[in-house]
């Protein structure tokens, strides 16, 4: 029976050096994760039997253990590259459209604007929601796409959020040229700021707004023109007030995106137009969050951030939401996983946030080609979320993750695995010549 210990042993040993082969080999492979050979004793044994009676036949492999350990993260600028540090698989459509999980990170962009892996697998993710740029959550994931082949749509302006301050030391715009000394009236150009708004086909039209102190106290009239008989903007026309903290108290009106009341009021039809193909640009514009009780047409002018203290006029902050039609020129990952563009018209938004899965077992994964895995019964199903959130890892983006192979702890385990390999020949060799001796026997 010597001779099955042996043989037991060189076929262990050379499974255990195939798998050390593999390990080195992939080294420097992205996202690889190293596997051990495990053994077990084989023995021969009866119900009932006692006392070492029990004849072991050698040994078995039992098993090909993955190990899911972290390895080095490689910073390496590219701005497809990221790297899982913690738990977590990034989620794949493969070709055939079945699902698959890699830790690789090594992303590239195809023709059709799809985020890919080397292997032509599509990454996974989820849609982000346009206005403000957050994951739908509980949406499904989708495969992640960029507009490569035609501009963005333009955007029409819906909202300008203005951030200034209005000096509190500001007489009465009018004057009084009875008072001694003559109090003159203030120009209406003295507090005034402008910004480019946009229509629906991106053309964009300056709206220029103009501050004047009213005879009330912490009251200002708002104008969009220079013409001194016009009256204040708006249907009715508005005023804005201060409390004696100098903060905004109103007018107020719903939020188009949040339907909240706020510091502010919408510009209707007053703004004028560079596209002479759009004639009514800012009105009649449907509320984008679909918030039924916003009824207003036009731009919806935030004032919440105004204030109204003892220094002079100052614009901190002046933005809208609309943009003309842009061309991609940049992709980037950030490290909550979303996926960021960059366009011709100088606007920057997330376009989808990468989906990670997590399981139950990792060590039931089973591994493909192109240093991916599929789940199994064994591993239970995917667990779908974001990186940071409950025990998923954080992202690195522009980096990767290394190997995880200690190749000189490989190294030395091969040297082990063929002492081992040796040892066992020797035992068939030295069996033989056991054997021999016994047939050779007179």
């Amino acid at each position: 029976m010597g001779f099955q210990q042996g043989l037991s042993g060189l076929n262990a040993s050379s499974k255990n050096l195939d798998v050390i082969g593999h390990n080195i080999a992939n080294s420097n492979t992205t996202g690889f994760k190293a596997s051990r050979t495990e053994f077990a004793a084989m023995v021969a044994s009866a119900i009932g039997t006692s006392g070492g009676s029990n004849v072991g036949i050698g040994v078995e492999t039992a098993a090909i253990a993955q190990q899911f350990d972290q390895g080095s993260l490689t910073v390496t600028g590219n701005s497809l590259d990221v790297a899982i540090n913690g738990n977590g698989f990034f989620t794949l459509q493969m070709p055939d459209g079945t699902p698959a999980y890699t830790r690789a990170g090594n992303f590239k962009m195809d023709d059709a604007g799809h985020i890919i892996t080397n292997g032509g697998a599509r990454v996974m993710g989820v849609p982000v929601n346009p206005m403000t740029g957050e994951a739908m959550r509980g949406a499904d994931a989708v495969p992640m796409q960029l507009p490569t082949g035609t501009p963005i749509a333009a955007k029409e302006t819906r909202l300008i959020n203005a951030s200034f301050n209005l000096d509190a030391r500001a007489k009465d715009a009018a004057g009084n040229p009875t008072a001694t000394p003559p109090i003159p009236a203030t120009p209406r150009a003295t507090y005034g700021t402008s910004v480019n708004v946009y229509d629906s086909q991106g053309v964009a039209t300056p709206v220029t707004l103009y501050f004047m102190k009213t005879a009330n106290a912490n009251e200002w009239g708002v104008y969009t023109t220079l013409d001194e008989t016009s009256q204040p903007t708006g249907s009715p026309p508005f005023t804005i007030s201060f409390d004696d903290s100098g903060k905004i108290t109103g007018p107020t009106a719903q939020h188009p995106y949040t339907a909240v009341d706020t510091a502010g009021f919408y510009l209707s039809d007053v703004v004028p137009t560079n596209n002479p193909n759009v004639t009514d640009p800012l009105d009649n514009q449907t509320d984008p969050m679909n918030h039924p009780s916003v009824t207003e047409a036009g731009v919806f002018l935030d004032l919440s951030a105004v204030t109204q203290f003892g220094t002079k006029f100052a614009v901190s902050d002046l933005t809208q939401s609309g943009y003309a039609s842009g061309s991609l020129t940049g992709v980037s990952i950030a490290d909550d996983g979303k996926i960021m563009a960059r366009y011709s018209n100088g606007v920057s938004r997330a376009e989808g946030q990468l989906t990670l899965a997590s399981f139950r077992n990792t060590q039931g994964l089973t591994a493909l080609d192109g240093n991916n895995w599929v789940a199994t019964a064994s591993s239970g199903p995917a667990v779908m979320g974001s990186a940071g959130e409950g025990n998923f890892g954080s992202l690195r983006s522009g980096a990767l993750e290394d190997s995880n192979v200690d190749l000189t702890a490989e190294l030395v385990n091969m040297m082990t695995a063929q002492r081992a390999y040796q040892a066992n020949a020797q035992t068939i060799k030295t069996q033989d010549q056991v054997l021999s001796t016994l047939v050779n026997l007179r």
